[in-house]
């Protein structure tokens, strides 16, 4: 069961990310992020009210809040990364984040067999390979190294801290609701700083709040999907060893690389067709160890 919803995970994650790297070619970073949080709050504070799940408020809900603050300062800091480029070393570098949760597993008593140890090797290669790292030399700035480095430690913290949120499905609920109402406060003060600025909130091709408006199914998808991800790393993290969970559930590069594949009909690179496979052999590792 643990690898099935760490699987899920991946799935959930690698699409969610894809249709955000879709919305972003034409709404900020930014937009994309609140609003498609906005949609989750919605939904969640439904699923909330509907199951009396505030009565399990307690004090692991920091932990919700932890999260929620750490998140979109990791998206910001990778969707900074990415600007500075190049894309093909700062990609694969972000997932190296699944080293948190992995660390905290084995602090808390986790202890995978060398079948296992071997497993999360072959996926963690896998999965930077899959991001298609550039192999040549490519002139990388520090400054992109490190924002990248604090993305992955943020997406990593992300992981660990909403697995310690909650012990039962309809606390889960809640945790997953705090976190995104975090979510959106910090994103949005963000957001608002940004225009202060000079930046903007709407496309430049025109259309404002109706724009916005038609990509809201879009949107929805994106937010419902991380929320979904969230929630279902959580329960694997829960039944099972971190150290496994984590790894499966950092497989999401390759969903989105063979989404890419298959819907924007983009060529994979034999590095990444590499990576694909090598992740595939430590699923297996992992599943059967």
């Amino acid at each position: 069961m643990t690898a099935l919803l760490a699987l899920g995970t991946s799935l959930l994650w690698g699409l969610a990310d894809f249709g955000g790297g879709l919305l972003t070619r034409r709404f900020p970073a930014l937009t994309v992020v609140v609003v498609s949080q906005t949609v989750a709050v919605l939904v969640l504070g439904t699923v909330v009210l509907s199951t009396g799940a505030f009565d399990e408020a307690g004090p692991r809900l920091w932990y919700a809040v932890a999260a929620g603050v750490v998140g979109p300062v990791a998206m910001l800091a990778f969707y900074r990364a990415l600007a500075l480029g190049p894309m093909g070393v700062v990609s694969p570098l972000g997932s190296l984040g699944v080293v948190v949760p992995v660390g905290v597993g084995l602090l808390l008593g986790d202890r995978p067999g060398l079948l296992q140890f071997a497993g999360i090797a072959v996926a963690v290669l896998g999965v930077v390979l899959a991001g298609g790292p550039e192999l040549r030399g490519a002139p990388v700035q520090r400054q992109a190294v490190l924002l990248t480095l604090v993305a992955a430690f943020g997406f990593g913290a992300v992981m660990a801290l909403i697995s310690e949120a909650s012990t039962t499905v309809t606390g889960l609920f809640l945790a997953l609701f705090v976190q995104r109402v975090t979510n959106v406060a910090v994103g949005g003060a963000a957001l608002w700083v940004s225009v202060r600025r000079g930046g903007r909130a709407l496309p430049e091709d025109g259309g404002g709040l109706r724009a916005i408006a038609a990509s809201l199914p879009a949107l929805a998808f994106v937010g419902l999907a991380d929320v979904a991800a969230n929630g279902t790393y959580a329960l694997a993290a829960q039944r099972g060893p971190v150290t496994v969970a984590a790894v499966l559930a950092s497989l999401y590069p390759v969903v989105t690389a063979l989404a890419a594949r298959g819907v924007l009909k983009e060529r994979l690179r034999a590095v990444q067709a590499a990576g694909a496979g090598l992740a595939l052999v430590g699923t297996v590792l992992l599943a059967t160890g």
